[in-house]
């Protein structure tokens, strides 16, 4: 077994046969680096409460955010992808084979990839030392509210944590790169090696240097990110060379630059979003950006492993289908992928509804993270989950426009959302405190959901509604009966054990959970829900074939 592992081309694992298959590898490691993600949170809970340091900490990462979604984002994830798998599926001349098996031999995706990176690469550079230099005028716009020395501690922390957009933008043409060739083991590690950067820098480098040293956690983190996807990209042919001035030239790149102008606008939006709740939240009493951040960041997690693991994993499929015009089979793709996101997210929504009070004392409430911040928390974590259906298809929705080269409607219906958004939180802040923000970004998120599935529908025609509506309604039924018994649970637990112990919280969550599940699952099973029995299929394949592995790996024992 042991040689069977060493033998195996880790960097040259073999693509996604299904979207189900890709989206399954991505939602495991994705639920790793969540997972991780909550592990980081708590330490900074119990560490450093929610208070001031939280507050500067989450304030810094705005700008420099700002950088890598413009570029690195703009281009991926609308303008890149496309354009790239069209290059790698063109077929030689007298061959039948495409040439996605690498692309050592394709000159025209070497160049695309190379004039991406370079191009990315320069313009990081040059927008991080403007910023960098600027950023005490930046942050005092970003966070008007905050005293003159906590500002200070934000212009350090945004300066360093400019280095870590250089290294993800690399990564993430990289990360580019392996989605395109459905290679999704490797580019779901990334995120993994990322989040243990950032503990690594909470466990020794603050120990160092204070609490700047969250912020080279950070960028320690970037490096891994790009540093464990190299190795899978150089596998697949990739070479660097440096034709900075050629790339302005290249027919695709300028198509790629064309597709991402509306993208990047799209994302300007997004990020006019977080700007608007930085500067209300500075306003709020302490720690409010950070208790908003960590309620985001519990139901992220859902966000994450299933709408956008599942986005993720069929873009590259609908972007072909696009190209080769097959409509039928790109509304059938759409459908089942959208089908299944509801299948996981509805239950989730409601299972973190009942026992928010309990994810947020297991998750985060120990140290200096006191009673008043676990309420605030588990308050704003209720509100999100209500919308936490429309965050998770909002990425399947809109790289449906980018398969179809439409960056552009996007962007229109993420303006309409975010003016509702900056409406609201005008409205409500004043009154509802830092929950007005999270009330105000529900439902602009329910919004932008419902009017990208308005317009894509009358893009092309038909959607498969019809399955769409019977799945949610059978999701829902049966979600509903789970939550119900979560409920029941959850009581009898609180009656039979000392809840104020953190043994007594945990064993009421994970109590209430298992049977959640268990009802969710029967109950899918009763109503037939195709959802159920596709992941059951899936994950029962995934089971038998890494107990063949283990079968087969032992018969070598003797050899090894």
């Amino acid at each position: 077994m042991i040689k069977r592992i060493l033998d195996n081309n880790f960097w040259n694992a073999q693509p996604s046969k299904s979207i189900i298959s890709a989206a399954f590898v991505i939602t495991m490691s994705g639920l790793a680096s969540r997972l991780l993600g909550l592990l980081r949170d708590r330490m900074l809970a119990s560490r450093f409460g929610a208070g001031d340091t939280m507050d500067v900490y989450y304030a810094a990462f705005r700008v420099p955010d700002l950088i890598y979604n413009f570029i690195v984002l703009g281009a991926l994830s609308a303008a890149f992808i496309p354009v790239f798998s069209s290059l790698i599926s063109k077929k030689k001349e007298g061959d039948e084979k495409n040439l996605e098996e690498n692309m050592r031999d394709n000159k025209e995706a070497q160049k695309l990839v190379n004039g991406m990176l370079n191009i990315s690469i320069f313009f990081i550079i040059v927008l991080s030392i403007i910023f960098a230099i600027f950023a005490p005028i930046l942050t005092k716009f970003i966070t008007p509210g905050f005293s003159p020395e906590k500002n200070d501690m934000v212009v350090m922390f945004t300066r360093i944590m400019f280095l870590s957009p250089l290294f993800l933008g690399i990564s993430g043409i990289f990360g580019g790169v392996l989605t395109s060739f459905r290679r999704f083991v490797i580019y779901s590690l990334a995120p993994i090696l990322y989040n243990l950067g950032i503990i690594f820098g909470i466990f020794f480098f603050v120990d160092f240097w204070g609490p700047i040293g969250l912020a080279w956690g950070v960028v320690l983190g970037a490096v891994l990110h790009m540093l464990i996807q190299y190795p899978a990209v150089k596998n697949l042919g990739f070479r660097y060379q440096n034709i900075f001035r050629e790339s302005f030239k290249n027919v695709n790149i300028k198509k790629v630059c064309t597709l991402m102008i509306p993208r990047m606008m799209g994302i300007s939006i997004s990020q006019i979003n977080l700007f608007v709740i930085t500067i209300f939240a500075s306003t709020l009493a302490g720690g409010s950006l950070a208790i908003f951040n960590f309620a985001q960041n519990l139901q992220s997690v859902a966000l994450g492993i299933f709408g956008v693991s599942f986005a993720i994993a069929v873009f590259p499929v609908l972007s072909s289908l696009a190209a080769q015009e097959e409509r039928e089979k790109f509304i059938s793709t759409f459908s089942s992928t959208f089908r299944q996101i509801i299948f996981f997210v509805v239950p989730t929504s409601i299972f973190m509804f009942v026992l928010r009070a309990q994810i947020v004392r297991v998750v985060l409430g120990s140290g200096k993270f006191d009673w008043e911040d676990t309420i605030l928390t588990f308050e704003c974590l209720g509100i999100f989950v209500f919308s936490l259906f429309a965050q998770s298809t909002i990425p399947l929705l809109a790289r449906s426009f980018y398969a179809l080269q439409d960056t552009k409607n996007p962007f229109y219906i993420a303006l309409a959302a975010e003016a509702v958004n900056i409406a609201l939180v005008i409205l409500l802040i004043n009154k509802f405190q830092v929950v007005g923000l999270a009330i105000a970004f529900s439902v602009a998120s329910v919004l932008q959901m419902a009017l990208l599935f308005i317009f894509l529908r009358k893009k092309i025609k038909n959607l498969d509604e019809k399955n769409i509506i019977v799945s949610f309604g059978k999701v829902l039924l049966a979600s509903a009966l789970a939550g119900g018994a979560i409920q029941l649970v959850k009581t009898k637990v609180a009656q039979a054990m000392d809840i104020d112990t953190f043994i007594g919280i945990f064993t009421q969550l994970s109590a209430s959970v298992v049977v959640g599940i268990l009802v969710f699952s029967l109950a899918s099973y009763a109503l037939k829900l195709e959802e159920f029995f596709n992941f059951k299929h899936s994950l029962t394949k995934k089971i038998f074939k890494a107990k063949k592995v283990i079968v087969e790996g032992t018969s070598d024992v003797s050899g090894v």
